[in-house]
């Protein structure tokens, strides 16, 4: 499950992009058919999973949740599993990952002022960062585990910052899999921004 997650959400193109998250989708909804009784247990790890791989966009795991337990209560099961995940990633990342990390944030630099940052600005930093779009929230993790900001501090921010995106995500998902023309423009928007992202990364290389 870890290989597959990691090698389909890497994608070339944003219609490589969106079949791979549907893929992901169809195999983890499988799993909370299969196993219901199990389904938030599941759902938690994989978003732990996630967390820990750090650059994998977790949108497909909220609308497996959306999908199988509703809006709102797929909602806080994956506001839940997000923040179970970054915590545990902020420890593991604290305790061993420290030089992988820092090649990471070379490519961005508005992410090193969090590693010496303490306190209110570090609470400030986390949850303005959790707040823009195309800032891997993996390497915000990194950025916090390497620095000095304390994990209660962290795991505040880092909650706080995810629930605007979170409840955004999730709305769009929703207006997606109904396919109406909300639903159609979200997407259109979406494809739109990650070819934009694509092709300023590869100026950029």
């Amino acid at each position: 499950m870890v290989m597959c997650i990691t090698s389909l959400t890497f994608a070339s193109s944003p219609v490589s992009f969106r079949a791979n998250n549907n893929f992901l989708q169809e195999t983890i909804l499988q799993l909370f058919n299969d196993h219901p009784n199990l389904a938030v247990g599941l759902s938690l790890a994989v978003s732990v999973v996630v967390a820990i791989l750090g650059l994998v966009p977790s949108v497909f795991i909220t609308a497996a949740n959306i999908l199988f337990f509703g809006f709102w209560p797929g909602t806080l099961i994956s506001f839940a599993g997000e923040a179970i995940g970054a915590l545990v990633a902020f420890w593991l990342y604290r305790t061993g990952f420290k030089k992988t990390t820092q090649r990471g944030l070379q490519k961005y630099p508005s992410l090193n002022r969090l590693v010496s940052a303490e306190y209110l600005e570090a609470f400030g930093l986390i949850f303005s960062l959790r707040l823009i779009p195309f800032v891997p929230s993996g390497l915000i993790t990194f950025a916090a585990a390497i620095g000095k900001v304390s994990w209660i501090v962290f795991l505040i921010a880092s909650s706080l910052g995810k629930i605007p995106a979170l409840l955004i995500e999730a709305y769009s998902v929703s207006k997606i899999t109904e396919f109406n023309w909300q639903g159609k423009l979200i997407l259109a928007l979406v494809a739109l921004g990650m070819l934009y992202y694509l092709i300023k990364r590869k100026k950029s290389g």
